[in-house]
């Protein structure tokens, strides 16, 4: 799916769902470290494994992932390298930390998630085939909010009083006009962008139902970026 769809909160959602609720739920952005440190982060390192590793080692994602979930955001970013090391965790169900011998058993589902079109990322020989294979058993399209309209109302409820609680604010939704306006609206952002519309609109009405007159800036601000889009 596109950036900003939702695709954590749609793996959260199927780790909600499933004999694994009640443990463990660990995300990490790929596409935010470095190999080397992303491996650490993934695998776990022991005491001495590079400098500034914390005395005693540390635990990786996966172990504490064990019975649980673990999803890979922006798997596609990944180094061959990493591609390899993660392919064989994959295959073997099993760790060993960064600097360490010993090998550790872990039970836990991967769910991956990507912006761009893996199989093409494979023939143009920039991701492994046989990675690729190990992680495609089930594929889910997440499509972009603006194919997705009748989910607005929905996520605009559930957002605001996410936002609500998280703010100290009483918003208790948008008026129709404004409703119509997120209806019609692009959101080049997704999901993402949405959140963020809604927090202004909340943080402008602080209590009661949001009107158009007391958040025009931001319904200005869409059409502007409407009109640029």
């Amino acid at each position: 799916g596109e950036t900003g769809t939702g695709k954590e909160i749609l793996a959260q959602s199927i780790h909600n769902a499933s004999p694994r609720r009640g443990e463990p739920f660990v995300a990490v952005n790929c596409s935010a470290l470095p190999g080397s440190l992303l491996e650490s982060e993934l695998f776990g390192y022991v005491d001495g494994a590079f400098t500034g590793a914390r005395r005693g080692g540390s635990a990786g994602l996966f172990e504490l992932a064990h019975k649980g979930t673990i999803f890979l955001d922006e798997i596609g970013e990944i180094d061959k390298r990493m591609q390899a090391l993660l392919l064989r965790v994959l295959q073997e169900r099993e760790v060993r930390r960064v600097g360490g011998e010993k090998v550790i058993p872990v039970d836990v589902r991967v769910v991956a998630a990507t912006n761009q079109d893996l199989y093409e990322a494979v023939l143009d020989g920039n991701f492994r085939n046989d990675l690729y294979f190990r992680l495609s058993i089930l594929n889910i399209h997440l499509p972009a909010l603006r194919k997705r309209r009748e989910d607005i109302p929905l996520l605009v409820e559930a957002l605001i009083g996410e936002i609500d609680r998280r703010l100290g604010c009483r918003v208790t939704g948008v008026d129709g006009e404004i409703l119509q306006v997120l209806g019609e609206y692009d959101w080049p952002g997704n999901v993402r962008e949405l959140r963020n519309t809604l927090e202004k609109i909340v943080a402008l009405t602080r209590e009661g139902v949001a009107r158009r007159e007391a958040i025009l800036p931001v319904l200005q601000d869409l059409y502007y970026r409407q009109q640029k889009h």
